[in-house]
């Protein structure tokens, strides 16, 4: 990706197809000019900034091309901190791609991908977690989704890297000056006092990390794994949940031989749930292999509906869930199933009973064909992931972020147990370099142009 800041680009900044609106922007030193150019009806150089006017684009050959509305931005008041001009033109393709052929026939530069917001962070108006939070935020489908990337934009987690680089800086300043005073053998660093912040800064990365999988599930959806012995109901489950046919219900055993899987939104989030294969023993060689991926979608998910039939033996109930060997990192909602056919008086007395032997775990007396009690069923969902994720208000939810989290996390590590070993402050101040180098990377402190390539690469163009 070309990072010349010296020319003009362009591009059209609305999805591609016909609507009522089709947005062009401009931006660069020649960008207002280059607009006025073609633009009757107002002065555009001589506009102030953040202002609009109407008017009328006209080509070489004066042929008016449309009617629209110009936004002018002057610099560093815009998005770009250049200056910025947004034409609003009908969104007619044919227009849209009329009035770019204008501006890229007369010195403009077609935008390459990401390149207004790569703009943005080289001119100092974002860092590169901002920057990558408005990708986020263009992709965001649900509340949650929408809510962690707004928070990454206004720099809520930029702030909590910053303030632990610049704890780290202090004490590595210190360190490289005993380095030049190195004959004198003076310490101007406190070693206890290093020691205390370097933990105290891994016990917040190790936060961080832990956020990783809860953020990275919003992004996705939060993986729900229904399981149970085969008959019980939980393609039944699945279809009542998604309101749709998605799975075949069967009374044969073993009819759902693979997982099957698709998302939903409960309460401003995106739940993935996942249909799998009865589990019990059997010599069939395809429903052993369904068998065996429903375990493993099993190890993978956050939550776990454990299906039953409510006429089913409690203490039977119980083993078979202790079996699943359900961990501490999961949630696990335990479904009565078949309530349509128990004795209505009965079906709380045995969800109260099976909660209490279960330590009050959620327990849910329902039927999944009747979608009776469905709702429960959806808010105690809710509910568990919001108890299972209460750990830190700052999410982690890139990849690219994690990984330099660990990487920093190994580094500081390094200093502790150089630290304890009485090693030189020449080794300290290495290890402390290499951890502030990869928490500067995820701000874009410290970066390369293979890592812009990469990251702005998989915008969108005109963003």
């Amino acid at each position: 990706m070309q990072t010349i800041l010296q020319d003009t680009i362009v591009a059209i900044a609305t999805p591609q197809g016909e609507g009522a609106i089709g947005i062009i922007r401009l931006s660069g030193p020649n960008a207002i000019s280059l607009a006025d150019t073609y633009f009757y009806g107002s002065n555009l150089v001589k506009a102030e900034g953040n202002t609009v006017h109407y008017g009328k684009l006209k080509n070489d050959d004066g042929v008016m091309l449309d009617e629209c509305l110009a936004t002018v931005f002057k610099a560093p008041k815009s998005y770009t901190k250049e200056d910025v001009v947004e034409f609003a033109c009908h969104g007619s393709s044919y227009i849209l791609k009329s009035v770019i052929k204008l501006f890229l026939s007369n010195g403009a530069r077609l935008a390459e991908p990401g390149e207004f917001t790569m703009r943005a962070y080289l001119n100092g108006q974002m860092d590169l977690s901002q920057a990558e939070a408005v990708a986020d935020l263009i992709a965001s489908d649900t509340a949650s989704q929408h809510a962690l990337a707004i928070d990454q934009m206004r720099g809520g987690f930029s702030k909590m890297i910053a303030a632990l680089r610049e704890k780290l800086i202090e004490f590595a300043s210190l360190i490289e000056l005993e380095n030049d005073f190195s004959e004198e053998d003076v310490e101007f660093a406190d070693r206890d006092s290093l020691k205390q912040l370097v933990q105290k800064i891994l016990t917040t990365i190790s936060e961080l990390k832990q956020s990783f999988d809860y953020g990275n599930a919003i992004k996705e959806g939060i993986p729900v794994a229904i399981i149970g012995k085969p008959n019980v109901g939980k393609s039944t489950l699945l279809n009542a949940l998604l309101n749709e046919d998605k799975a075949i219900i069967s009374a044969i055993p073993g009819t759902t031989r693979d997982v099957i899987e698709d998302t939903i939104q409960m309460d401003g989030m995106l739940f993935r749930f996942i249909d799998t294969a009865g589990i019990r023993e059997t010599n069939d060689e395809i429903e052993s292999m369904g068998i065996a991926r429903s375990k493993e979608q099993l190890s993978k998910a956050k939550l776990v509906i454990y299906v039953c039939e409510i006429q089913a033996d409690h203490q039977a109930i119980i083993n078979d869930y202790i079996a699943l060997g359900v961990t501490n990192n999961q949630r696990g909602v335990i479904v009565l199933n078949k309530t349509d056919t128990f004795h209505a008086c009965h079906s709380y007395d045995v969800e109260e009973a099976t909660s209490t032997l279960l330590n009050r775990m959620p327990v849910i007396a329902m039927s999944a064909k009747e979608k009776t009690h469905l709702d429960r069923l959806q808010k105690e969902l809710v509910k568990a992931v919001e108890l299972q994720n209460a750990v830190s208000q700052t999410i982690v939810s890139n990849l690219r972020h994690y990984e330099a989290l660990d990487k920093a996390s190994l580094s500081l590590a390094k200093v502790i147990e150089g630290l304890d070993g009485g090693i030189s402050s020449d080794f300290v101040a290495m290890d402390i370099r290499h951890a502030l180098q990869y928490l500067g990377e995820i701000s874009g402190q410290i970066s390369t142009d293979d890592l812009l390539d990469s990251i702005f690469s998989n915008f969108c163009i005109g963003k």
